[in-house]
C-alpha cells in the first residue's frame, strides 16, 4: 500500500477498513477527510475488545502555588495535566505518509476521558481552541492546563509556618475498573523534579516533595480506580520579617518603664503602643485559620496580655504618685474600728509577761488590768515626765 494510509475503525460484530491516500501529506497537508470517519466515533471509548480495560497514563507539572486560605481551609495551584492513552482506530506508516510521525488535532474531534481531582472545589472551565497530538502508533497525547482550587486539612499547630500537605487525587466519574484504568506517564520523582525546578522561583511557598498512592474507591457496587498524589510545602522564611513588629513593639513597651514615673506622656505613649499592637494583630489576622489554636497565635495573646499588664501597672503608680502629693483622704470609720480593736491593751499588753517584771514599789493600781486603760508603755510612774 505505497502511499497509503490504513485506520482500522471496528464496531460491534464487524470491522471496516478505509485505505486514505496520504502521497500528498508533505505538500498539501493533511486532508480532514481522511479521519473523518474516526471523529465521528469521538462519542464512544476507543476499544476493540471491551473486556480489557482502557489504560490512561497520568502526569503533571505543579507550575505554581497561587493562594493557600488557611481560614477556609482551599489551596489555589496551577498544574499542567498530561494524558496519554491508545486510540486503535489511528495509525499510519510514516515512511509511506512523507515521514510524518505525529499530528495535531483539535480535541473536540477526539474522544477525552474524564479525568478529574476529587478535592476540586470549583468549576473546571479549561481555555477554548486546545489540541492533542496523534502519534501515528495509535498514541494520543493531551496536555491540560489547570487552575485547581482544592480542598486540603492544613495542620495549624505550627501555622502560618511549618510542613502542610495537601493530596490531588486523580479519578474518572464514568469508567470503572473494568472499563478505565489510571498509570503513570513519568515517574513520581520526575514530576517532583520538574515541578521543583518551576515552583523554586515563584510565590511565598517552596515545594519539598510529591509522593504517590493507588486507590481503589467504591461507589455503591462499582469500583474506581484513583491515583493519590500527596505534596508537601512550607513556607519561604522571608515571611519572618512580618513576625518583627510584634517584638519590635513589645521590647518599645518594656523601655517605656524608663520614662520619669511622673512624666504625662508615659500612659500615653503605653495606650499608642497597646492600639498599634491591635492593628498589627487585625493584619496578621488572615494567616490564621478560623478554628483552631496555633502557637504562633498562643504568643501574640501573651504579648498583648503583656503590654495590658504593662498599661495597668503604670496607672496605678500614678494612682500612688498622685495619693503621695496630695492631702490623704480622711480613713475609713471600719479602718478605724479595726485598728483601735488590733491595739487594745488586751491584745498588744498581755498581764502574765508583765508581772515578771513589776517592780516591788509599783502598786497594783499601776498593773495592768487594774484600773490602767493604757498599755505598759503609757503607765502613770510617779515623777514621769509627761508626753
Amino acid at each position: 500500500m505505497n502511499g497509503d494510509v490504513l485506520l482500522s475503525l471496528l464496531s460491534t460484530g464487524r470491522a471496516n477498513t478505509f485505505i486514505i491516500n496520504c502521497s500528498s501529506f508533505n505538500q498539501l497537508g493533511v486532508d480532514p477527510a481522511a479521519f473523518q470517519a474516526v471523529f465521528n466515533q469521538k462519542a464512544f471509548c476507543p476499544v476493540i475488545n471491551y473486556s480489557i480495560p482502557t489504560q490512561v497514563n497520568i502526569s503533571f507539572t505543579l507550575s505554581a502555588i497561587l493562594e493557600v486560605d488557611p481560614q477556609l481551609q482551599l489551596l489555589k495551584s496551577f498544574l499542567w495535566l498530561k494524558l496519554t492513552w491508545n486510540n486503535p482506530f489511528i495509525s499510519w506508516d510514516p515512511e509511506e505518509c512523507g515521514h510524518i510521525n505525529q499530528l495535531t488535532v483539535a480535541t473536540k474531534n477526539l474522544w477525552l476521558p474524564d479525568i478529574f481531582i476529587v478535592e476540586f472545589m470549583d468549576v473546571d472551565q479549561p481555555p477554548g481552541g486546545l489540541s492533542a497530538y496523534l502519534i501515528n502508533d495509535s498514541h494520543i497525547v493531551y496536555h491540560k492546563p489547570m487552575r485547581v482550587t482544592s480542598i486540603c486539612s492544613l495542620d495549624i499547630c505550627y501555622s502560618p509556618f511549618g510542613q502542610q500537605n495537601w493530596t490531588l487525587t486523580f479519578s474518572s466519574f464514568l469508567y470503572t475498573v473494568e472499563n478505565m484504568v489510571l498509570g503513570m506517564d513519568k515517574e513520581v520523582w520526575e514530576i517532583a523534579d520538574t515541578s521543583h525546578d518551576i515552583v523554586h522561583t515563584q510565590g511565598e511557598w517552596e515545594l519539598l516533595g510529591i509522593n504517590k498512592a493507588t486507590l481503589k474507591r467504591s461507589v455503591g457496587s462499582s469500583l474506581f480506580d484513583q491515583i493519590m498524589f500527596c505534596v508537601a510545602i512550607r513556607r519561604r522564611p522571608r515571611l519572618v520579617i512580618n513576625l518583627v513588629p510584634s517584638g519590635f513593639l513589645v521590647a518599645v513597651d518594656a523601655l517605656s518603664f524608663y520614662l520619669p514615673a511622673e512624666s504625662e506622656i508615659r500612659a500615653p505613649c503605653k495606650m499608642t503602643l497597646l492600639l498599634g499592637y491591635n492593628v498589627f494583630l487585625l493584619l496578621m489576622n488572615i494567616l490564621f485559620p478560623i478554628d483552631g489554636t496555633p502557637l504562633i497565635r498562643v504568643y501574640f495573646a501573651l504579648c498583648l496580655l503583656l503590654m495590658v499588664v504593662s498599661l495597668l501597672e503604670t496607672i496605678f503608680i500614678i494612682y500612688l504618685l498622685h495619693l503621695v502629693t496630695t492631702k490623704p483622704p480622711p480613713m475609713p470609720q471600719w479602718l478605724h474600728s479595726l485598728i483601735l480593736y488590733c491595739t487594745s491593751p488586751r491584745k498588744c499588753c498581755p498581764i502574765a509577761l508583765w508581772k515578771e517584771d513589776v517592780s516591788p514599789s509599783l502598786t497594783p493600781t499601776h498593773l495592768p488590768g487594774k484600773g490602767s486603760p493604757h498599755c505598759p508603755y503609757f503607765l502613770n510612774f510617779p515623777n514621769a515626765p509627761l508626753l
